[in-house]
């Protein structure tokens, strides 16, 4: 297990059962998770969106007396890694910034991935389904359209869903109908209210539903039967998202490992695009 801030973060929230809007400001807490400790309640409030006496009983809910004691357990517990990443941050511009933020997002998923069972779950879940949706909105369809264009090649029937409206729920439950037993969900910020009602809808539909989002406590936590985190960068005027890619390839892995045929698919693939001159050499 990661020592980061923010995995020492996820720890602290685990086992506590947080109402939505406690679960939304642990959210804001492990994205911004180097910066907590240095905040005022008023600050953090104003960042997660919630009233400042909705700070002090998450605080309260935590076990703390109140704000100042949770934020003096954790400038104890982590104040080495904000001075080192202060003094470092003020080498590199705005952009290096934002690269070495993206490393440090890798680098936890790299320690998440320490325990390879939850990602060896999610890949037999989805090697079992057939068809497979693949639901991704917004900021989250590029990596459903990047998931599902490579799973493709070695899963005989991949569905992808990255379009919203009122046929979302009429293209689950044909998938349903058609003998899928799970959905793959990927799920970013800023999070789409339909992307919620989907899941909700998929599992009413009898789908197990497997999520990649940036955070154990976003808001379609409650709506995943699996969710496996991986956190986004903000250190520029979008969110960059290169571990939630990085951990929908290893899910990629994990599903083509528990696929009997994989390999047999890919081969016929590259025969036949070899065939056809699909690709320049």
């Amino acid at each position: 297990m990661s020592d980061s801030p923010a995995a020492r973060l996820q720890k602290l929230f685990e086992g506590h059962r947080l109402t939505p809007t406690q679960r939304r400001i642990a959210h804001c807490m492990v994205r911004g998770a180097a910066d907590v400790p240095f905040l005022s309640s008023v600050e953090l409030a104003e960042l997660a969106g919630v009233s400042q006496p909705s700070v002090t009983r998450f605080a309260v809910a935590l076990g703390f007396d109140g704000y100042p004691a949770l934020r003096r357990h954790l400038r104890e517990v982590a104040p080495p890694e904000r001075a080192a990443a202060a003094a470092q941050d003020d080498a590199y511009n705005e952009y290096q910034q934002a690269v070495q933020g993206e490393i440090e997002n890798l680098r936890r998923l790299s320690a998440m991935l320490a325990d390879p069972a939850p990602v060896e779950e999610a890949g037999r879940l989805l090697a079992a389904s057939s068809p497979l949706p693949v639901l991704g909105l917004r900021a989250a369809s590029s990596q459903a359209r990047g998931f599902a264009y490579f799973a493709a090649k070695v899963h005989p029937d991949v569905r992808l869903l990255d379009e919203g409206g009122s046929m979302l729920a009429d293209r689950i439950d044909a998938a349903a109908g058609a003998g899928a037993s799970a959905l793959l969900c990927f799920a970013l910020p800023r999070h789409p209210r339909e992307v919620a009602e989907a899941l909700d809808h998929a599992r009413e539909a009898g789908l197990k539903v497997v999520t990649v989002a940036d955070s154990a406590f976003a808001p379609v936590a409650r709506s995943s039967d699996l969710l496996i985190p991986a956190p986004v960068g903000t250190g520029l005027a979008f969110d960059t998202a290169c571990a939630p890619m990085l951990l929908g390839r290893v899910l990629l892995e994990a599903m083509a490992d528990a696929l009997p045929d994989a390999q047999a698919r890919l081969e016929a693939f590259d025969a036949r695009a070899a065939s056809r001159g699909l690709f320049v050499e």
